[in-house]
């Protein structure tokens, strides 16, 4: 549904992108993420027709949005970072002018408008004047307007900026919802967001698209050993030496913190030495508070490929 080949992008002598290269598949959401300057947004504008790649070629719904832009852009829906509303006019009002804009006839306009307006749980607003909105009702607004003639895309840049934690939440299901019907890329900086809504991740850093794969996927690539959270009751400053003395153990990190001494215990991959450790500090009489396996978030995927550099294939 989307094909991105080779784009490289040019401001003057500065490349913002170089040779970028991917395909999103119908239905599919797809979280792109990246450092601010990454070139996220330079990628975005290109595949929406707004500004011309400098070489390589961007396609959706099999359509190159260079050579033929209008056509490309009638199965686009676009919410910018920052969602430029006519602050003047009433919800079911701006959806209607959005909806004209596409060249959508009244008689199905109206329905869609309604649809889109209980699918961005905008209804009881419908007659608000969008200036007196929340930021989060906003949103909703900018969302609908992406909506409102049925694409097969959806390019999302940053939709939950600014929200607050329950307007967060609220927009994260939304887009769920939308997986099946329509095509998402989404960029956003909130690594959870992308790790609970989206099925792929691309990570792009200095221009060059760096990793991309399952939140799940990247998770196992990347990670070099097993880590385990220890807490026990004892305030021994031995406990980190006796931990470390265990055959299978590669490193012991300290974790400690108003519950307790803890310790992150590395060991290699593929072992489960879980039984082992609860029967040291039994036997050692440590007091065991707690014990468990800890996963490696795609925050920490990002930071250790945005920081070093390390590409995945």
């Amino acid at each position: 549904m989307i094909q991105v080949e080779g784009l490289t992008k040019y401001y003057g002598p500065v490349p913002a992108i170089m040779d970028v290269s991917f395909h999103i598949k119908k239905g599919e959401i797809v979280a792109f993420l990246g450092p601010n300057g990454a070139g996220k947004t330079t990628t975005m504008r290109i595949l929406t027709g707004f500004m011309p790649a400098t070489v390589g070629t961007a396609g959706v719904a099999g359509i190159d949005v260079y050579e033929n832009s209008i056509e490309a852009r009638r199965h686009i829906g676009y919410m910018p970072e920052t969602t430029r509303l006519y602050t003047d006019m009433r919800v079911r009002q701006y959806l209607h002018f959005c909806g004209k804009l596409h060249g959508m006839r009244r008689a199905e306009l109206a329905e869609r408008a309604d649809e889109v307006m209980e699918t961005c749980g905008l209804t009881e607003r419908r007659d608000s004047i969008v200036g007196t909105l929340s930021l989060g009702f906003r949103q909703r607004v900018g969302l609908a307007q992406a909506l409102i003639h049925n694409p097969d895309v959806l390019i999302l840049d940053e939709p939950t900026v600014g929200l607050d934690p329950n307007q967060i939440m609220e927009v994260r299901e939304l887009i769920k919802g939308l997986a099946g019907q329509h095509t998402v890329l989404l960029s956003t900086h909130i690594l959870p967001e992308a790790q609970m809504t989206c099925e792929r991740v691309m990570i792009i850093n200095h221009g060059k698209i760096i990793a991309e794969d399952t939140p799940e996927n990247l998770t196992s690539q990347i990670r070099e050993s097993e880590t385990i959270l220890v807490r026990v009751k004892s305030d021994d400053p031995s406990v980190a030496r006796g931990f470390e003395s265990i055959p299978e153990v590669s490193g012991v990190r300290n974790a400690s913190d108003h519950h307790g001494q803890g310790f992150f215990i590395d060991t290699k991959l593929g072992t489960d030495v879980r039984a082992e450790i609860a029967e040291f500090v039994v036997k050692e009489g440590w007091g065991l508070l707690e014990l468990r396996p800890v996963e490696m978030s795609l925050e920490d995927v990002f930071l250790q490929l945005t920081t070093e550099e390390k590409g995945v294939a």
